[in-house]
């Protein structure tokens, strides 16, 4: 359920940044542009947790 929820939440911040940049730059709003967006930004959210070390490697140092 937390990966559903984690690309809704990617889905509509990523297309929330496209509409407002396209804006700021005066370009249309590109439904597409969003669409990739969301699937990098959620496959980074997804693999940031695996490369940060664990709460019990911090502890040791």
């Amino acid at each position: 359920m937390k990966y559903v929820f984690t690309f809704i939440w990617s889905f509509l911040l990523s297309h929330m940044v496209t509409y407002v940049v396209g804006s700021i730059f005066g370009a249309t709003y590109n439904f597409d542009t969003g669409n990739v967006l969301a699937v990098g930004l959620f496959i980074l959210v997804l693999f940031v947790p695996l490369i940060l070390p664990k709460d019990e490697q911090l502890a040791e140092k």
